[in-house]
Parts: C-alpha cells; structure tokens; sequence
C-alpha cells in the first residue's frame, strides 16, 4: 500500500525529509511571536512606497506604504459613510497571530494519523519545509480515499469568502480537493440556516441574501417602519464583496423623518440597538426567543378586530384556513390572544392590540433579522412574520410587506446598471482521480450538524424533508474557515474532534482551527496579492482593483499557488490552473465584464488602462425597485417558487414531512432554555445574546492588537449587561466577570448599561477560543468565546440549524487571580523534540 502510494510522485526519501530536527530553537523560537515592527524590517521583500487603492470587507481604502511597510489606511473617498473598522485592516497582516510558516502538530508529526489526538489544542508545533507540508498533506488525503471512501474526508465546510473574484478560499479547496476525489459535503450556513431553509417553502425564495426594496421608496410611501431584531446601522458596515455603505445616506433621511413625525419607527428588541439610538423611534421591548407568541398576538388582534386584508389572503396566499383554528384556539384550547401572549413575551396585552393596530394603520414595512432564527425553532419565526405581513396585504407595495436582508450587503440601495463580474469556479468538469462509493452514507450534511457527525457516525437524522446518515470522518480539511469560531458548545466540540485522525487547516492567522489541526498551511492575506471585486455589493456600484498592498510576509503562499502545488503531485495542476496565471484570471474576470458591459451601453477601458492607471470604475445609477411587485402584479405569470406559487401560510408540502418541531404552520414551541421563568432559568437566569459584533467581522480582525484594544475590557471580550442585573450581582463596568453555564465558563470584561432590559446580556460571536489549558475541555476561556456557552442541538427537524441564542448563564464577579490571554499568538516554543525522529508508519 506504501509503495502504491509513493510511486505516485512522493519519494519515501522527499517524505520523510523533514523529519531531522536539529534543536527547538532553529524549528519554533521566539521569532515566532516577533513585534510588528521586528516583522515589518526584517522580513519584507519590497521596498515600495506610495498609495495602493484596495478594498476589503469593512469598503475600500488607500493604504499608505512606506519602504514595502504598511503604515498607515485612508478610507476610499468615494464612501461617504467608512468604518472605523478600517483602522483595523493593516493589522490582519501584521499582527501576533500570523502563521509564518508550514507547521506539523508535534505527536502528528511523529505518528501521523495514529497520533495522541487529545493533544490538539495544546498549541505545539514543530516547523516544516512547504514541500514536505503538501507531501503529508497529499498523502492523508491518498489514505483516506483508498482505506475509507468519500464519505470519510470533509472538505466541503465554508465560511466567509476573501474578498476577490479570483481567491476565493473555500472554492480554491474545493476545486483542488474535488479534483483528486469525492468527498463529504455540507448543505446550509450558520447565518441563516433555519430561514433559509423554511422560506423558499413559504415565499419562494431564500429571502435572507435577496435585494430589498430601494430605499427611496420606502422613505416616501411608508409610515410605519417595524425593525424586529435588525440593527442596520451596526452590521452595514460589512459586506460579502466591498461595501460602498450607501445605505448609511437613506438612514440619515430616515432619522430625519423620523424627527419630523412624518415616519413612526418602532423597534421590537430586548436591546436598544444602535440603529435605535441613530434613527430614534420607540420600543418594544419583548423578552428574548418569545417574538412567536408576539407575532401570534398580533396576528389574532388583526383577525377579530377585522384588521386584516382579506382580498390579499384570497389572491396571493394559501391556507390562512387551516391556519386559523390554531390561532382562534380551536386546534388546542388555546387562543394566541395579547393576554395570553402577554404571559410568555413579557409585553402588557394593550400594548400588543396597539401594536398590531399601528401597524395596519397604514403602510408598514417590516424589517427581520437573522439573530431570531438562529434560536430553536427559528423556523417559526420568519414564517409567522411573513404570515402578519400578509394579513397586513402590504406585500409587493413600495414601502410594505417584509424582508428579512436590510441588515446586510448594502441593502436597500439603488442598484447599478452595470454588469458583473465572474469568479473563480470550485468545479472543472474534469473527473476526480478518486470516485468511490459513499457506502450507504450521505453525501452531505446540515453544516451545524458537522459535529454530531463526527461524534456519532452511522447515525440517521430528518432534514428537509431527507433522511441522513452520517459518516464516519476521518480527515477534515479547512480553508480560511474557523468552525472553531461560528460551532456550538466548544467543549463538546473539542471531546469530539479527538476523533477525526487528522486535520488540515489552511489559514494567514493562528485561529483556534488552527491550533486545533495537525497539519497548518500559511496563506498569504487578501493584501498580499492581486485580485479584483465589484464595490458595492447590492449596489453594484463599481469594479475595484485589488493590487498587493506589501509582498507576502515570512513563507506564505497564495492559495491559488498552495492548491496548484497539491494538485501536482496527482497530475491535475493543468486542470487546477487551467494553464493560467493568476493575473490572466484576474483579467478574463475583468473582460467578461468589459463585454457584458457593451450589451447593456456601460463602457469599460481595456484591462491594462485600468489596472495600471484607474484601478476604479464607476456604474451608472439604475432604477428604485419593489420587493415582490411583479408578483403582487401578475401573480399568474410571475408566480412565487413555492409548491402552489402563492405565499403558503399553510404548507402541505413541509406538513407531509410529518416532523412534530415543525408543522404545517407556524406555531409555538416551549424552548429547552428560555429567560423570564422559562425552562432553566431558575438556574441560569440571563439570556445570552451572541449577536454580530460591532467592532469585526465574526472572528476576523479579533487578533488585530491595536483594533481590538479599542473595544476590549481589561483585555477580555465585553460583556453587556442590565444595570439592574449589575447591580444585583455587585457588578460595576471594567470589571471581569465570570460567564457560565452547564456548558463552559469564560472570563469577559464587564460593561453595564442602561440599554439592556433586566435578564438579558450579550457576548458579540467572533470571540476568540483561548483556553486556559489547551486541549483540555472544561477549561475556563480566557478571553471570552460565547460559544463555550451555548447549545449544539438543531432548530428542528426541518432546518437542523443554529440555535445560538438560546443560550441561558449567569454571571458573578471574578475573584480569582486573572489569567492571561492565551488564544493571540502562535505555537509555544516546542522544547521536547528529539533529534531525529522515526519513521511514520505509511501503512
């Protein structure tokens, strides 16, 4: 088997090559955790200075360069609303947390796939040369496709994309891996993954990541605005491409209207939100996970007060009938009036009359975010608000009906007439080396369920409507992803990641995946190559050059280079590259455009004009446009893409599914932890909310040093708590508190504020892991990982998404001696490495 195995390109003499180590110091040293300026003099290649227009997540800047060093970021004069988080952007190349070189985990390294795997995650590492790295790297993946088939190797889990048509992470891994073989895939993501999956049943479409209708329209026609659990302004100023922040303007005209009487905005959150505080408005505040019985209420106040649409019932939606004795009651003895409602959400039954009366007052726009589905049962939540919006009968209206993206991509802004670019594709039409059969198992599965999959292989769970059985994973490969950031319950995580046999993570930072791998590949950072990218996202406003910034620092490769050297050594580099270089991809992604742009009369310069001297093409504007107006208009011929081409209050095809968590309906479910005297929380009273951060995107820009020292308390994550609960705990702001549950236990940095209603707190997700002791589950998290806390169960049967936010802790004062961080540098110093190792058994 070793012999098949080498002769396919990896000598036994290459393989092993590494494996003579002359001491500690000349593999893991103190050159590893080398300040940014030490970094920044001895290891640049270049010494370029001037501007560099580029564009990142946080929108464009002009990075100022001095002698090959970046040294300063001007935001991009075309965005009239930037991002402090700008500030931050230099950093992700120069910080602490740069993984300088190829890196093998220690016991990996002497035993290979038979290592000690509860060592993963004490952070020791021994350096290797880049050849040998994609030699073990190959050969893992040889292994496991001869011993155990597709099935075994997980190489389909993604997250967000770099910004560039051309190096996109997780489509160059999945190119690069599906070339050499099948392998085990994932459905869905973590953002949306309980709406995702329901509303394309409901209302035709995803929703979620859809254009909303253009603001103007909505500042003109509408006189009640319902934001229910969005906060705009906060998570606007990301974006999957580089955002222009054109939303920003219209929220200014918002705030004005808002001054001036002329729109009513009204906030359904537990947290005065930031997008509260810049619009002004009023809430209510209901208490966390119970907006259902709300939306209920509502609902029931629309229906026997006569309140509701019914013309709009009749001609655009299916099954208010068999909808409606649930509601009234009739179903289970139970009618969702407000005094009923009032019990579980906390919010007096006049207020919900009055609500539900405002909102059919006149033209109501609802805006729904995505922190409410990602709790159990979050089905039911962006089911039954699109089922309120359709008793309004407001849907297809300028101004009205619902939408559940205005928090996200630029939404809401006039979109351009201009074209789109293309991207690098993780599919070649080439056949995979390696095709086996997948043995009876699935292959694929829910994303939040990658866990459970390696903790129980054989096992079948419903999904959607399909049965899956899981695997038995072997090998999981990761590319600029850290599941170790957006996955459930780490502690769980970490027992169960024992066992996977080996895990290779391809990244530019030293994120707890990485920590967690065996095999650790540094990638170069989106500044440290050339790519290009739309500016704006829905927007389209423009197409943006992303030039290098600096050379790439220490031994980091492109990923486009990384996944061509792996695909060598099985004879599909050509396949890989297609016999391009990376700026002739960047090219023909840009003359694509160019002639899709004359069939539409937008002219663009050859590529050469407007690499070397424009680096920026501006769109023209388009036109305003209406969420489902087609649809409102002629919905023979411009049918929704459900089963009946209406909106389906009532699903017969989700009602065949026969799951008891998710029904024909939309209904409500008691959850297994729920604040305000539900289930535990006479143990853990405070509902913690792990929303979006303010100040990054999920994990990215967390080890940025300067950037987070601007948010952190007492170096910990922040911990958002009532007054009232701060003082009932004798808790004041700037102190560490400690956060626990059943689940884990971290340390964070307290800040009390008036905004938070009484028994409820937030950790933003993106925390960094940084265990006490690496490795060791249980251990208290130093810094202040939410998801040390929080549950790894589906939403139901239907979705089998997050649940993030159904979360129950409680918080006390840290008395304890205080640890230092530990989750912002790279590996320790390795210091018991014997002079030579043995040979692996290649078996």
């Amino acid at each position: 088997m070793a012999t098949q195995i080498l002769n396919k390109g990896v000598s036994r003499r290459r393989f092993l090559s590494g494996m003579v180590v002359a001491s500690a110091a000349s593999v893991v040293g103190t050159s590893l955790l080398a300040p940014r300026s030490a970094m920044a003099a001895t290891e640049t290649k270049t010494s370029f200075s001037g501007e560099v227009l580029s564009g990142s997540h946080w929108g464009a800047f002009r990075a100022k360069v001095e002698n090959g060093v970046w040294v300063d970021t001007v935001p991009f004069e075309k965005d009239k609303h930037p991002t402090t988080m700008i500030d931050g952007v230099r950093e992700v190349v120069y910080n602490p947390a740069r993984i300088k070189y190829p890196m093998v985990r220690l016991d990996w390294l002497k035993h290979g796939y038979k290592s000690d795997t509860t060592q993963r995650g004490d952070n020791r590492f021994v350096r290797v040369p880049w050849s040998q790295a994609l030699d073990f790297f190959y050969h893992e993946m040889e292994r496991v496709q001869n011993n155990y088939g597709p099935s075994a190797l997980y190489a389909g889990h993604t997250g967000w994309q770099s910004v560039g048509k051309l190096h996109s992470a997780g489509t160059m891994m999945m190119r690069a891996i599906g070339l050499h073989g099948t392998f085990l895939a994932k459905m869905g993501d973590y953002s949306t993954g309980a709406a995702q999956v329901v509303l394309p049943y409901v209302a035709g479409a995803m929703e979620v990541y859809e254009q909303q209708t253009s603001w103007p329209l909505v500042l003109e026609h509408s006189d009640t605005i319902v934001i229910w659990g969005s906060d705009p302004i906060k998570n606007l100023q990301v974006g999957w491409l580089v955002p222009d922040h054109s939303p920003y303007a219209y929220f200014d005209q918002l705030a004005e209207k808002v001054k001036n009487n002329e729109i009513k905005v009204i906030y359904v959150d537990p947290v005065v939100s930031d997008t509260q505080k810049f619009v002004g408005g009023e809430q209510v505040k209901v208490n966390p996970q119970t907006d259902v019985p709300l939306m209920l209420a509502i609902a029931h106040t629309l229906y026997t007060e006569n309140r509701y649409n019914k013309e709009f019932l009749a001609d655009y939606t299916t099954g208010f009938d068999k909808f409606l004795p649930y509601l009234l009651g009739e179903k289970d003895g139970v009618a969702k009036t407000p005094e009923w409602a009032a019990k579980i959400c906390g919010i007096d039954a006049d207020t919900i009359r009055e609500l539900a009366r405002q909102m059919a007052s006149g033209r109501t726009q609802i805006i729904g975010g995505w922190c409410l589905q990602r709790m159990q049962h979050g089905e039911q939540y962006a089911w039954m608000l699109v089922v309120v919006a359709a008793m309004l009968g407001q849907i297809g209206l300028p101004g009205g009906g619902f939408g559940f993206g205005w928090h996200y991509n630029d939404a809401g802004s006039v979109t351009s007439a201009g074209p789109l670019m293309s991207g690098f594709s993780g599919v070649t039409g080439v056949a995979p080396i390696h095709n086996g059969s997948y043995k009876g198992y699935s292959n694929f599965i829910p994303v939040a369920r990658f866990v459970d999959c390696i903790e129980n292989p054989g096992k079948t769970i419903e999904w959607n409507g399909h049965s899956v059985k899981f695997p038995e994973m072997k090998m999981a490969i990761f590319c600029g992803n850290n599941p170790f950031h957006h996955h459930q319950d780490r502690n769980k995580m970490i027992k169960t990641w024992r066992k996977l046999e080996t895990v290779v993570s391809v990244d530019h930072q030293w994120t707890a995946t990485c920590r967690f791998a065996d095999i650790v590949l540094p990638a170069t950072t989106t500044h440290e190559r050339n790519d290009i990218e739309q500016y704006g996202n829905h927007s389209n406003a423009g197409i943006i050059a992303l030039p290098k910034v600096v050379e790439p620092m220490y031994e980091a490769k492109d990923d486009f280079d990384i996944f061509r050297e792996l695909c060598r050594r099985y004879d599909r580099e050509e396949a890989f590259t297609e016999g391009k270089s990376q700026m002739e991809w960047i090219e023909q992604f840009y003359n694509g455009a160019r002639l899709q742009g004359r069939g539409i009369g937008v002219r663009m310069s050859n590529f050469n004009k407007f690499w070397e001297e424009e680096g920026f093409i501006e769109f023209p504007a388009g036109t305003e446009w209406v969420r489902h107006e087609s649809f409102r208009n002629e919905p023979d011929l411009e049918p929704l893409g459900t089963a009946t081409g209406l909106i389906e209050i009532y699903c017969k095809t989700i009602a065949d599914m026969n799951y008891d968590d998710c029904q024909g309906h939309p209904m409500w479910f008691e959850k297994t932890e729920r604040s305000h005297g539900g289930p535990r929380s006479d143990k853990f009273p405070l509902n913690m909310q792990s929303t979006h951060p303010k100040h990054r995107l999920h994990s990215q820009l967390c080890s940025s040093t300067e950037h987070r020292a601007t948010y952190a308390v007492a170096d910990r994550e922040p911990v958002y708590i009532s007054t009232e609960d701060a003082k009932a705990r004798g808790i004041k702001s700037g102190d560490i508190v400690r956060v626990f549950n059943d689940r884990g236990e971290v340390l964070a940095g307290a800040v009390v504020s008036d905004d938070y209603m009484s028994g409820v707190c937030r950790i933003h997700e993106g925390a960094w892991y940084s265990p006490l002791e690496g490795g060791k589950p249980g251990t208290i998290c130093t810094y202040g990982d939410p998801n040390v806390l929080t549950q790894d169960i589906g939403s139901s049967k239907l979705a089998q998404a997050t649940i993030a936010s159904s979360a129950q802790v409680e918080i006390e004062k840290y008395t304890g001696t205080v640890p230092a961080v530990t989750g912002f540098h790279g590996p320790t110093a390795v210091t018991d490495i014997n002079p030579l190792f043995p040979a692996m058994d290649l078996e």
